[in-house]
């Protein structure tokens, strides 16, 4: 099993590998070369992401500045919207689903870090994937953790860090995030 295989289904693997190092390497090529184009290069904007993305999909809209590992492994709805300065570490999928709103300074990470001194100290590491259903709506400075799955029509309130899932229907906030009340439609 190659490094990349064992990344995608979620074992430890060494993110040193050759070709997982150059796959990184074109992923940052591209975020840099989307991040340093002008608000009237529309057209140059969407033909990086849909490179970085691998996806025809042409309904995001990306704020720069942006940041991945692969882009490969994001995979979007129709109608997202991004804000500024938001970075998605996807070494495992990120599922983000239809109408989603993503406020500035989001981060998502997938990566993990064994929790044993010993084996951290090969610096190996696993992914666990996030899922964003349609309708959600995360504010400013939200950190999602690996593995969380978060609800459609959920919000997020600005600056919570969401370490567990979050149902469909609520407003979550706070450090760790919590359901402070249901949305009634």
């Amino acid at each position: 099993m190659t490094e990349k295989e064992k990344m995608l289904a979620g074992q430890l693997y060494d993110p040193a590998d050759k070709t997982l190092t150059h796959e990184r390497q074109n992923a940052r090529k591209l975020c840099r070369q989307f991040n340093q184009s002008t608000e009237t290069e529309k057209k140059l904007r969407v033909k990086l992401l849909k490179e970085l993305f691998q996806t025809d999909n042409s309904t995001i809209w990306i704020e720069p500045s942006f940041k991945c590992d692969y882009g490969y492994n994001i995979k979007f709805g129709n109608k997202v919207f991004i804000n500024f300065d938001c970075v998605i570490l996807d070494t495992a999928e990120v599922s983000i689903g239809n109408n989603v709103m993503i406020g500035p300074g989001v981060h998502i990470y997938t990566p993990q870090h064994p929790i044993d001194p010993n084996e951290r100290s090969t610096w190996k590491e696993y992914s666990e994937p996030v899922h964003i259903a349609d309708n959600v709506w995360l504010g400013g400075k939200v950190t999602i953790c690996p593995g969380v799955s978060i609800g459609e029509n959920s919000v997020i309130g600005a600056g919570s860090v969401v370490s567990k899932d979050i149902p469909s229907n609520v407003v979550a906030a706070g450090n760790p995030c919590k359901i402070i009340r249901k949305i009634k439609s």
